[in-house]
């Protein structure tokens, strides 16, 4: 009888202690997802370019087992090639941080401008030297000049075989500012303009930083513009 009376306590026990049920496990990132940010983000970063852009993201690690971001974000290394073979970051804040690169290969094809002939360093470019042919700029360095507008008139730095792709970075602009010419200094700042003439000390195509002297000594730093025009800001 007493047998009987303490297996039913324990039985008893037992129901009113049960275990408390495990937590659900939490819910894991979706790296098709996450491709899909990667893309979408190189594809935006090309989007003011013409011809066709295809935009491939590599595999996501499978073993990384990140946990679901409901805002995943992209993002790229200052200086990072938007083109060609590149890799992407994607970044969650919230609910849990992580951050993952994943690798990706851009290819534009499109209409860029190679020399038509053979030129020389410092020579002037004219149109007819020139050819617009079809390519991937992705496999190229960056800065393909891709309108014909970019380089006719502008001096090449370097000199170039007939064929070669030019880069903005090989070419000059003709100079605006010529050194020892007198120039006219525009000075602005908050609330006041004044303009000066003075000397330039060297040669500057529109845009680039030139120095001047002005007719009391004084050595100024400005950008040079089309007409002898040199603008310092303070």
């Amino acid at each position: 009888m007493k047998i009987i009376f303490f297996t039913a306590l324990l039985l008893a026990s037992q129901c009113c202690f049960a275990q408390p049920a495990a937590a659900p496990a939490p819910a894991l990132q979706d790296p098709a997802v996450l491709k899909r940010v990667a893309e979408d983000y190189l594809r935006a970063q090309n989007a003011a370019l013409a011809g066709e852009v295809t935009v491939t993201a590599g595999p996501v690690n499978q073993r990384m087992s990140l946990a679901s971001c409901p805002a995943p974000q992209a993002f790229q290394q200052p200086g990072a090639r938007t083109s060609g073979k590149t890799t992407v970051g994607v970044r969650c804040t919230a609910p849990v941080a992580w951050t993952v690169y994943i690798q990706a290969q851009v290819s534009v094809v499109t209409d860029y401008v190679a020399t038509a002939v053979p030129l020389v360093q410092g020579q002037t470019i004219e149109q007819s030297q020139l050819v617009l042919l079809k390519g991937d700029i992705g496999t190229m360095p960056n800065g393909i000049v891709t309108d014909l507008a970019q380089a006719v008139g502008r001096t090449s730095t370097v000199s170039l075989a007939s064929g070669t792709p030019l880069r903005l970075d090989a070419l000059r602009g003709k100079p605006v500012v010529q050194q020892g010419q007198l120039v006219r200094v525009v000075s602005s700042g908050n609330g006041f303009r004044v303009s000066a003439e003075a000397r330039a000390i060297g040669n500057a195509s529109d845009g680039q930083v030139v120095q001047v002297r002005t007719p009391a000594g004084a050595i100024l730093s400005g950008v040079a513009r089309v007409g002898g025009l040199v603008e310092v800001v303070f």
